[in-house]
């Protein structure tokens, strides 16, 4: 059996580094795997000068000062909207994107940017790919033969060691805590920062609820983490949980 070759890609994009991974053994001869690649990082770029809550020329920026009138919205930012009130009423209210500060879809835009960036990479037979947008992965194993990918999931009191290694055939993983940004998630229902959990993943068929649940579940907190996301979010569980010590 032929030995399926891999290449990967780095970009800054979004406030953080994303890369793409390839698999497959036509991977430097298919003239349609550098167009398509060359999209993905192009629609991320295109979701973060949409999205992006530190550019005063993003269209989030604009509606979070009151000066977006419905027929300028974006079509993506009407997509974004929606599934963000989907995302409260999932979640108890765990999600909510309008917080005191203002709109702000980022637990969401993310898993939901590199989802719809990957699906530039729909067209290539014959390949697996791995999308990592700052800690949030989108996967695909289409070749049936091939084995999954290998997730690692930080510990996030030890950037050199793991909570624990996944594996990914087909969906999103998600982590929400406190490793990266700090102390940066906040109970909507108090407005204060969770205190109780470090980090939490979540598995399941696609990164965007992945990535809600994630956030809300950190949000919330409590012993019965892993039952709140299962009985909400029917094929999605929490892989990995730190608490607090």
């Amino acid at each position: 059996m032929t030995t399926a070759s891999r290449r990967s890609w780095t970009r800054a994009v979004m406030g953080t580094q994303a890369s793409l991974h390839l698999r497959g053994r036509r991977i430097d001869s298919d003239p349609a795997v550098e167009p398509a690649v060359a999209a993905v990082f192009g629609g991320l770029r295109c979701a973060d000068e949409l999205f992006s809550t530190y550019r005063p020329d993003s269209q989030v920026s604009a509606l979070r000062r009151g000066r977006l009138p419905r027929a300028r919205r974006h079509p993506w930012l009407v997509e974004v909207l929606a599934l963000c009130e989907e995302a409260r009423d999932r979640t108890e209210g765990y999600f909510d994107a309008w917080l005191p500060g203002g709109f702000d879809p980022s637990g969401l835009v993310k898993g939901w940017a590199a989802e719809k960036a990957a699906e530039h990479l729909a067209g290539l037979c014959g390949f697996d790919h791995y999308l990592n947008v700052g800690g949030d992965i989108t996967a695909r194993v289409g070749v049936t033969t091939a084995p999954p990918w290998r997730v690692a999931v930080e510990d996030p009191t030890d950037k050199t060691a793991f909570l624990a290694i996944l594996e990914l055939r087909t969906g999103g993983v998600a982590t929400s805590g406190t490793a990266a940004r700090g102390h940066h998630i906040v109970d909507p229902h108090t407005g204060a920062h969770p205190g109780d959990l470090l980090a939490v993943t979540v598995t399941g068929p696609t990164l965007l609820w992945a990535d809600v649940f994630a956030t809300a579940a950190f949000a919330r907190g409590g012993d019965d983490v892993e039952t709140w996301v299962a009985t909400r979010a029917p094929g999605y569980e929490v892989a990995t949980l730190a608490r607090a010590p």
